[in-house]
């Protein structure tokens, strides 16, 4: 992959740590395996001296920074519940804080049973061979928290809304029912002004009965307006840090994304906050979800890759601070694609593993991207790549077949001489804590008795989407207007309560997208409304708004079907909190089969959310579905949901990357070439020998072999090296001698290979030496008959002829590589 050129090559030391000053990268660490349990040396990161004196002489204790609110339990609402395990070794290590604390707290305790395999106490025993060191080193977009700064003060940090399994999976980690020790590498996030100490949140006014009414609803929540040059101070920055790593137990290192840093004053300057967000949401989120934006200017694209790929490095710098051998990297989501490349190009024998929690598209749509080979070749730098669906995996593979070209299978891609694992790992919700804060609360009792009180004898449906276009809110609304049109005989006794929430990702550069699908969902409910609707009676209720805790809690438990209509997603955490939520009443679950949880939950009743008659059908049925049918589909749903949550998805993916880095190593891929080191060798060498491919080296792949013409860099960097008297090029080619002389024999002092080695012209030479004049080729002819014999069952492969009638089969450039492969193994399954 060749990267951009970064923003700032100038950037302080302060702010691009050296990757030579990491002690993990020195040969003495990398090369040799590490003993779980025991550091080379007393720290589990590298620290600075100086910065350990400077933290030292902070105005304020870092121990008696206030630390964040508890985001353990359940991530997208504050939980008012906390439960504490039982004490033990289990719990003792989850508190560890090095390798060996872990295995010291290991130990089992006299009261405790000894028949559990150790494998299941600690995941390491099943492995000895990979040295594990016992910690997970997660790397998300973002902290858990939306953090508001004050100077000099502590900062206000407040539970981040969304991805909420996600966030309980980073929670299971760090607790005591983990054999882990966990660290939490994210973004800060926007930083926004603290709030006053006495400047209170506006809150949107709340209807006591049901969900919040907005003030005008088809006007969008406002997104909050972050400042700008924001000046965060060293002494800040290592209050922020205290704060977060006595969070939970567990320890999250925030990753800073600065416009400019002032070295005099030692403070981040932070302008434009949301730049970082903006390939990532507006390029990549948009495309996996088969959507596609207007041309716009190149200028903004390249500015915004830039950033993408900067961001990347520093987080890959941040994790690298506190790396040590044995780790494992989990990396999250599309905003981090890039990373286990650039991690993998630093630490060859690093343990990466790599989920995509959104979808993966199809190679026709996937090849649409700019950056589609960059993309590609940085997540391929993981060990193993989770989706959370069969058809992102067969995607993702099909695409690097096409696109870069290497062999593939459901199991893997196998990319620069190493196996990459891809599998299938459908994430689930913390049940356990979904169920306990959905029921046995007095305040969510009295909302369900309020709403039953206000749609009484009426069949209540319930949908909470996010405000965005691929959530098919407008389909959902489409479906139920046409259910009132079919059958008439439901109207007055269904309602649909609708709620959307705004959403946290902006694949808008601008808010008209948004707003305009503010304007269709507001008019299509008031339409509804005027069409099948009364003085007494509204058959849409909705609500652009976030509900609280009590009032979401409410609408899923007393729901009699549950509504979910995505044109496509990822995962929906709404269809398995319903069915949790459903566990007295049994209300059927109405799913669109383009959710990435479909194939999860085959108790559902699956519906296409653009066959409108279609879903006015499954409305239909889930109303008549009789008690014993109800009970059936939701006993299969919620047996699912129980068994495979979170902590059972977070295990499972776990050991499977570690039986794949057992089964395969990574450390022999092809690295990428580090040009600040053949720089330096470049330099101490007295005698350099250069070996350059022509097709795809020199010249790109293209589908005309004879439109694989170099340019004037290429040729202009071939002459400056040959013309060192130290040097010695090659040019090593599968093209005939006439093409290499065309093209390349003007420069004398370059040494050319033509057809792979038949014919060679040495530098200052005119004449090329035939290296097969004297090899018997009485064979050739039969050869020929067979590759011909074959080349013509196989659809776009020809016969190809060089000039000392020397043959190969080839694959036409513009055949599909899959459709080759399998057109020849069927035709000629010999040929295998």
């Amino acid at each position: 992959m060749t990267p951009p050129t970064e923003p700032d090559p100038a950037s302080p030391e302060a702010f691009e740590p050296r990757e030579s000053d990491h002690p993990a990268l020195h040969p003495s660490i990398t090369n040799v395996p590490v003993t779980p349990g025991v550091h080379l040396t007393g720290q589990s990161a590298y620290i600075d001296p100086e910065d350990t004196d400077s933290t030292s002489k902070l105005p304020f204790d870092p121990e008696k920074a206030t630390p964040g609110p508890s985001w353990s339990a359940n991530s997208y609402f504050a939980d008012k519940q906390q439960v504490q395990d039982k004490a033990g070794s289990t719990f003792e290590a989850g508190t560890a804080q090095t390798e060996k604390d872990t295995q010291q707290k290991m130990e089992p305790r006299p009261d405790e049973s000894t028949e559990n395999d150790l494998s299941s106490v600690d995941p390491r025993a099943a492995h000895p061979g990979l040295n594990l060191s016992g910690r997970i080193i997660s790397a998300t977009f973002a902290v858990p928290y939306n953090i508001g700064f004050s100077k000099g003060n502590d900062w206000e940090l407040e539970p981040r809304r969304g991805t909420s399994a996600l966030f309980d999976s980073f929670s299971y980690l760090a607790s005591s029912s983990s054999p882990w020790n966990h660290t939490l590498v994210g973004w800060t996030g926007e930083i926004s002004t603290a709030k006053s100490a006495g400047d209170l949140a506006v809150q949107p006014p709340v209807n006591k009965a049901a969900a919040p009414i907005p003030v005008d609803p088809k006007k969008p929540n406002p997104v909050p307006q972050q400042p700008t040059g924001l000046r965060i101070g060293r002494d800040d920055r290592v209050r922020l840090e205290k704060q977060l790593e006595r969070d939970h137990g567990g320890k999250i290192v925030p990753v800073w994304l600065v416009d400019e840093v002032d070295d005099h004053k030692d403070e981040y300057v932070v302008k434009d906050q949301s730049r970082w967000r903006t390939f990532a949401e507006h390029e990549l989120y948009t495309l996996f979800h088969y959507k596609q934006n207007e041309p716009e200017d190149g200028r903004a694209a390249r500015k915004s890759w830039a950033d993408y790929y900067r961001m990347n490095k520093l987080f890959a710098d941040r994790i690298l601070e506190i790396y040590n051998p044995g780790d494992i990297i989990m990396v999250h989501d599309f905003y981090l694609l890039l990373l286990p490349s650039l991690l993998r190009q630093r630490l060859p024998n690093i343990y990466i593993g790599f989920f995509l929690h959104v979808p993966f598209p199809s190679s026709e749509f996937y090849r649409c991207l700019s950056r589609r080979k960059e993309i590609l070749e940085g997540v391929l730098g993981a060990n193993m790549i989770g989706f959370q669906s069969y058809s992102y995996s067969r995607h993702f593979s099909s695409c690097c077949t096409r696109i870069l070209g290497f062999d593939s299978s459901s199991a893997g891609v196998d990319a620069y001489g190493a196996h990459v694992a891809v599998d299938v790992f459908p994430i689930g919700i913390n049940a356990a804590s979904t169920q306990r804060q959905a029921f046995g609360d007095p305040e969510i009792d009295d909302r369900i008795k309020g709403i039953r009180e206000m749609y009484a004898g009426k069949k209540i449906i319930v949908g909470r989407d996010r405000l965005d276009a691929v959530r098919g809110v407008v389909q959902k609304l489409q479906a139920f207007e046409m259910f009132l049109e079919k059958y008439p005989e439901w109207q007055g006794k269904v309602v649909l309560i609708q709620v959307t929430s705004p959403s946290s990702v902006h694949t808008d550069r601008g808010e008209s997208a948004r707003e305009r699908i503010v304007n269709n969902i507001s008019d299509l409910a008031a339409k509804i409304n005027g069409v099948h609707g009364s003085l007494d009676f509204t058959p849409v209720r909705h609500f652009p708004q976030y509900l609280s805790r009590e009032e979401y809690f409410a609408l899923l438990r007393l729901a009699d079907i549950g509504l979910i209509t995505s044109v496509r997603d990822g995962m929906n955490t709404t269809s398995m909190e319903y069915v949790i939520c459903q566990k007295d009443n049994h209300g059927p679950l109405i799913l669109s089969e383009f959710s990435g949880t479909a194939g999860s939950l085959s108790g559902a009743i699956h519906i296409n959310p653009w066959d409108l008659g279609g879903v006015a059908d499954a409305i239909n049925e889930a109303l008549k579905l009789d008690d014993q049918q109800r009970e059936q589909q939701h006993t299969k749903l919620y047996n699912h949901v129980v068994s495979n949550n979170v902590q059972s998805w977070t295990n499972n993916y776990l050991k499977r990357l570690m039986t794949n880095l057992s089964a395969f190593d990574q450390s022999f891929a092809t690295p990428a070439l580090d040009r600040a080191k053949l720089l330096s060798q470049y330099r101490q060498a007295k005698k350099r020998l250069f070996m350059f491919d022509y097709d795809g080296t020199l010249t790109p792949i293209v589908k005309d072999p004879q439109a694989a013409i170099p340019s004037d860099r290429v040729i202009r960097t071939l002459k400056t090296l040959a013309s060192d008297p130290n040097n010695a090029v090659w040019i090593i080619s599968g093209r005939d001698q006439a093409f290499l002389d065309e093209w390349m024999g003007h420069i004398s002092e370059l040494g050319l290979s033509a057809e792979h080695g038949s014919f060679m012209r040495h530098p200052k030479s005119q004449d090329w030496e035939n290296l097969t004049e004297t090899t018997d080729m009485s064979w050739r002819k039969e050869v020929i008959d067979v590759f011909q014999y074959y080349t013509d069952k196989t659809t776009g492969e020809f016969l190809r002829r060089d000039k000392e009638d020397c043959f190969d089969m080839a694959l036409s450039e513009e055949l599909n590589p899959e459709y080759g492969a399998t057109s020849r193994l069927a035709k000629c399954p010999e040929a295998s």
